[in-house]
């Protein structure tokens, strides 16, 4: 099955989504689609790990092998989007004035229950589900040290529209990310091509730090990051789970709307 959080008639409300992608209430009721707000998926802690696409760290290798590291990382590179990041379907996205401003397909996995030094055979079952992330960044430029200024800017994180129930996904490693600006593709992976599994992104984390029921591990982006400017539509869709929409606007100085 398929879970929203949303917001209609004033109170905050977690639905299941039935035919044409349509909210339903607990009892049975359609509701107005233009009558709520959709809510990020979920509201834990969003932990990212970066360079987690072989063609991604294959395309990369060159510079990996230059001063003053002369390798590959050969740990997960983690980072944390904090919470002022948390974004949602159909919200806007404000692009920094004078930065470039980069989308991130992502495969979310919502956390279902506390985990602490899970075994990689026993990790899914601490899954609730999955999402559609879009973890929006400026340009890096190192992959050894994802740069806070960077990732945590308001509304750099987009999560939704639902997530979908993990029993649901027959195989989460061999699912299509693709991400279209105002309709035209420019983006495509798999999860097929993920370097580290979810079970074994599970384990390596809750290794050393307790994860939480509603936190959400953001596997990955694949190569080919684009830039975006105001006014662009970017949709990020994963097979079997949905379509994320976000619309691009310029940067007043304020907090991104949802």
């Amino acid at each position: 099955m398929r879970h929203a959080k949303v917001e209609y008639q004033g109170r905050v409300r977690t639905v299941t989504i039935g035919p044409d992608d349509l909210p339903i209430s607990d009892d049975g009721a359609v509701l107005d689609v233009t009558a709520l707000r959709w809510l990020p998926a979920s509201g834990g802690t969003m932990f990212g790990v970066a360079l987690n696409y072989r063609s991604l760290l294959e395309a990369r290798l060159p510079e990996f092998h230059q001063p003053p590291y002369q390798k590959p990382p050969e740990k997960p590179v983690l980072f944390i989007k904090t919470s002022n990041t948390r974004n949602a379907h159909q919200g806007t996205v404000a692009r920094p004035q004078g930065e470039r401003l980069q989308p991130g397909p992502a495969l979310g996995v919502v956390i279902g229950r506390r985990a602490s030094r899970v075994s990689e055979q026993d990790a899914l079952d601490y899954v609730r589900g999955y999402t559609v992330v879009n973890e929006f960044s400026l340009p890096e430029d190192s992959y050894y040290r994802p740069a806070i200024k960077a990732k945590c800017r308001d509304g750099f994180c987009a999560l939704g529209p639902w997530w979908v129930d993990r029993d649901d996904i027959a195989n989460p490693h061999d699912l299509t990310l693709t991400l279209t600006v105002n309709g035209v593709e420019k983006q495509r992976g798999s999860t097929a091509d993920l370097i580290r599994p979810i079970p074994r992104l599970i384990a390596e984390l809750s290794e050393f730090m307790t994860l939480n029921e509603g936190d959400v591990l953001i596997t990955g982006t694949p190569p080919g990051r684009v830039d975006v400017s105001e006014g662009d539509q970017v949709d990020t869709t994963i097979e079997s789970i949905g379509t994320l929409r976000n619309l691009i606007v310029t940067d007043h100085g304020g907090e991104a709307k949802q």
